[in-house]
């Protein structure tokens, strides 16, 4: 009975052994030897029409109430932070009250052709030293 306990401990500390054999995540610190291959970025493809998402879509950036002109946008750029494109885009907006708020700037992120999310951009954002086109 004690020489089978034995044979079971010694095939568990085996299997736990090889079992720290396989290769290493990407930034594990461990020899390069020993890590995982890092993944390949997956391809942009074309950059997107910016101008057409924003004729079709212009409300899912700037809320109607606002009444947005002289909407003006960057070009787009791959977005650092996932897959996809990024964009600024600026316009003279009003209040609810109507009274003018001036130039609102908001970056756009682009995802299988849809504009996906929006943030209002910041000043210390690239945003301010873009070049910007009419819509």
């Amino acid at each position: 009975m004690r020489r089978i306990g034995v044979h079971i401990a010694v095939v568990a500390g085996v299997a736990l052994t090889l079992a720290g054999c396989g290769f290493a995540d990407v930034r594990a610190p461990v020899p390069d030897f020993m890590r995982g291959k890092t993944p390949d970025p997956p391809a942009l493809g074309t950059p997107p029409d910016v101008k057409l998402l924003l004729r079709q879509k212009l409300d899912s950036v700037f809320v109607a109430a606002s009444q947005p002109t002289q909407v003006r946008v960057s070009e787009p750029r791959p977005n650092l932070r996932g897959p996809g494109w990024t964009a600024c885009v600026k316009a003279e907006v009003v209040s609810v009250t109507g009274k003018p708020l001036g130039t609102q700037t908001y970056r756009i992120e682009i995802s299988d052709g849809a504009i996906a999310d929006r943030q209002k951009v910041e000043a210390e954002d690239t945003g301010a030293t873009e070049s910007y086109e009419p819509v």
